[in-house]
């Protein structure tokens, strides 16, 4: 007889593109914790690549989402709603006035400020794009050039052109590649995919200044390392500076697809009617599940938790790299924390999860920990016990320091 997991995967196989190579076959999650098909749990330190900020299934949220989807749950952006309305002033009230547009997705809401950058340049010729290397941006054609990653790339040629390329937190690599082509900076605070790759404050407040010397628009992916992840709302405000404009998705939405474009006011009318749309962009039921999710952060004063918790975790991360030859760096911001390791960490990621802890592999044998804002302490402690068990079997130790015969290459 066959497993439900087995009959699942055989589904997968027969039905779904070949996309992704999924490791578990998941079926129910409440708060920090997921159970796969056989009924096992695992403590979901990924949140769905930083989505369910609030964890699974959070009460205030789904009560929000129900009570939306039985009053309206979709019209077209040619009617006024009023979910929308309020969404936009509460995002406005987060960035002193700022406009905001909906869309579904990151890399829709990173599409949206290439248009944007387009077409306040357009007049005078302007049109490119400096971004980062080791940055992630989406993968539409368009946000998969603007993307610093080749292997992003790889076999979709020919890129689309208009994007150039510096070094995050090397301002004069930013100066270097400025034209008279340039429209915009973008960039991540904290970038993900690239391997929780931090840019210093030094380095923000650099581009800053750049783009207001040479009339350039300053813009922020807030995909991954927005809505309170890092500390802060926003992953830039660590920096003290205010982008023109910035992109959000993810976690905006707690797990319900919702993405935005949030602007300062002035470029923001540059979006004239007829310049852009989405038909499913900023629906009724999408917006009220957002608003929900931003006042339960307030409410529950989850961002400045992210930052003491997230420092907790950190500095005990950091310890154990001390006792394993093979870990680097531990870094991060928040409850965005990366591992560094002098391998690839696959196996590592394949050990914790056999273990009951779910991380994320990245880039530069980065091991990524995207636990929840709500995590409990207790399950803090609980992960650090379960990363403490696989580095050592990863390194082929006992617990009292001795070497075994099961150290993994």
């Amino acid at each position: 007889m066959t497993t439900q997991t087995e009959n699942i995967i055989d589904l997968y196989q027969r039905h779904v593109m070949p996309t992704y190579t999924p490791a578990l076959t998941l079926i129910r999650g409440r708060g920090t914790k997921v159970w796969d098909a056989e009924g096992k749990v695992y403590l979901d330190f990924s949140s769905g690549i930083a989505v369910t900020n609030l964890g699974h299934g959070h009460p205030g949220v789904l009560a929000a989402m129900r009570e939306q989807a039985e009053q309206l749950i979709h019209v077209s952006n040619l009617h006024y709603n009023r979910p929308q309305a309020l969404l936009a002033r509460k995002l406005s009230g987060l960035t002193d006035g700022a406009k905001s547009f909906f869309c579904n997705s990151g890399a829709e809401a990173n599409e949206a400020l290439i248009k944007l950058a387009r077409l306040r340049g357009n007049a005078t010729g302007r049109f490119e794009i400096i971004c980062m290397r080791k940055s992630f941006h989406g993968r539409t054609l368009a946000t998969m050039a603007a993307t610093g990653q080749d292997s992003i790339r790889e076999g979709f040629e020919p890129v689309m052109p208009g994007f150039v390329y510096a070094e995050l937190n090397d301002l004069e690599s930013v100066r270097r590649a400025v034209s008279e082509r340039t429209s915009a900076i973008l960039l991540e605070a904290v970038q993900g995919e690239g391997g929780i790759q931090v840019a210093t404050p030094e380095f923000m407040q650099g581009v800053r200044t750049l783009c207001d010397e040479r009339d350039l628009l300053m813009f922020c992916d807030e995909v991954q390392c927005g809505m309170g992840r890092t500390g802060q709302w926003f992953g830039f405000q660590h920096a003290g500076v205010a982008p023109d404009a910035f992109s959000l998705a993810k976690s905006l939405g707690g797990g319900y697809p919702i993405g935005a474009v949030v602007a300062r006011p002035a470029l923001a009318e540059v979006m004239a009617p007829g310049k852009h749309a989405s038909t499913f962009g900023g629906s009724p039921l999408a917006c009220a599940t957002a608003l929900a999710v931003i006042e339960t952060i307030e409410q529950e004063k989850l961002v400045a938790r992210a930052a003491t918790v997230g420092d907790r975790f950190k500095q005990a991360l950091a310890t154990k790299a001390q006792r394993f030859d093979r870990i680097r760096e531990v870094r991060g911001r928040g409850l965005m924390i990366g591992l560094e390791t002098d391998r690839p960490v696959k196996q590592l990621t394949d050990i914790l999860t056999g273990m009951g802890l779910i991380s994320i592999g990245g880039k530069g044998n980065v091991l990524r920990f995207l636990p929840p804002l709500t995590v409990r302490d207790n399950e803090i402690d609980e992960a650090l016990e379960i990363i403490d068990d696989a580095l050592l079997e990863w390194h082929g130790l006992s617990r009292d320091g001795e070497e075994t015969d099961n150290a993994t290459t």
